[in-house]
Parts: structure tokens; sequence; C-alpha cells
């Protein structure tokens, strides 16, 4: 559902629209009990009434709850009215595509950035979580250099026996049948082959 500046969502004001994917739309908000800004993650209109939908979504929201890595960007709380909104932590900085987007990223750079990420994707692994949407457009930097990694709408626990979902960003968005086992929803650039199959990722 969009929401328009000004408009209240429990304690918090939104200020701005900052983006939207296949899985969702983000605003900047203001946190008026502990006055700093967050970013509030709310489903795209078309998919607020849709059960299936608000179900992963506070998914999405139990998952970031379990997670707890300076790597990771923290969710802060799920509101549920006027909308349904995942709280999460603001990062100000660029994204990783958008550095790409600069040029070629020098070695030492990269490796910094490359190992933020793995330490964040080993934690998540640790809690038994998989990300299943891993892309430059997810990773973000704060001011100080920070990798952090965001968006875990695609998230998947590894002992579930459910079948998987992909995801998509640069590459166009994916939804169709994969097989019996399960759909395809993803990013075609940055999927693993398992997710592409309609597969169980690990």
């Amino acid at each position: 559902m969009t929401l328009s500046s000004g408009a209240r969502l429990g304690a918090y004001e939104i200020l701005a629209k900052l983006g939207q994917g296949g899985m969702g739309e983000v605003y900047r908000a203001r946190d008026v009990r502990l006055k700093r800004d967050v970013a509030i993650k709310v489903l795209p209109e078309a998919f607020a009434r849709d059960l299936d939908r608000l179900t992963r979504f506070e998914r999405e929201a139990e998952l970031l709850a379990t997670l707890n890595h300076p790597n990771i960007a923290s969710v802060y709380g799920f509101e549920e009215a006027p909308v349904s909104g995942i709280v999460l932590e603001l990062v100000e900085g660029p994204t990783l595509a958008d550095r790409i987007a600069q040029g070629a990223v020098p070695v030492e750079e990269a490796l910094s950035i490359a190992r933020q990420v793995s330490e964040a994707l080993e934690s998540a692994h640790q809690k038994g979580i998989v990300h299943r949407d891993l892309k430059p457009a997810n990773i973000k930097f704060t001011p100080g250099g920070q990798v952090k990694v965001l968006d875990f709408g695609l998230a998947k626990a590894m002992e579930s026996a459910v079948a998987p979902s992909a995801t998509a960003s640069i590459s166009p968005t994916m939804v169709s049948p994969a097989t019996q086992a399960g759909i395809i929803l993803g990013t075609a650039a940055y999927m693993s082959p398992e997710q592409a199959r309609g597969k169980v990722v690990d």
C-alpha cells in the first residue's frame, strides 16, 4: 500500500518513499517516540490483502528478529495498522550496485566487502537462515564504510522441507511455475542453480 508523507504507522511518521521492488515498498520514517529515522517496508498494494504474502512478510520480520550481527540491518519492530510494516534500521549510504557503477573496485576494497558479506551470511546460516536474494542492490554501505546486508524477504529456514523460491534485481523479476516442488521468485542473474530449478537451497 502506498503511504503518503505525513501518514502515521503506529509511532512512525512517514517522511518519504525510498524505493520499491517486487516484494515491497520502503519508506523513510521518523520514530516520534525515540526521535530517530528508520526504514519501513510494506507490501505492495497488489499483495496487501494476499494471505500468503502477508504470512511471508511476517515471517521475514520474525527471521530478521533472530539475527544480531553488525553486517545485517537490524529489525526494530512490526506494525499492523493501518498496514503491515517491518520497521528496520535505516542505512543511509549507497548500495554495492551504486559502487560497481562507479567503476572497478580495487582488490583490497573488494576483499573487505566480501569478508563482511560472508560474515553476515555465516551468522544467518548459523541461525539456519538462507538469504536467497543476495545481489548488489541488497548490500549497502554505511557512511563509515561498513557493509550491511538487507532484504531477507525471500529468506528461508534451512530445516524447512517446504519447497523453495528465488529472487531478482538487475535481471527481471521471475514469478513462474518451476516444478511440483515449488515456484521460482527471483533475480535470474543472481540465482543459484537450485533456485532456478525450484529446488531446496541449503
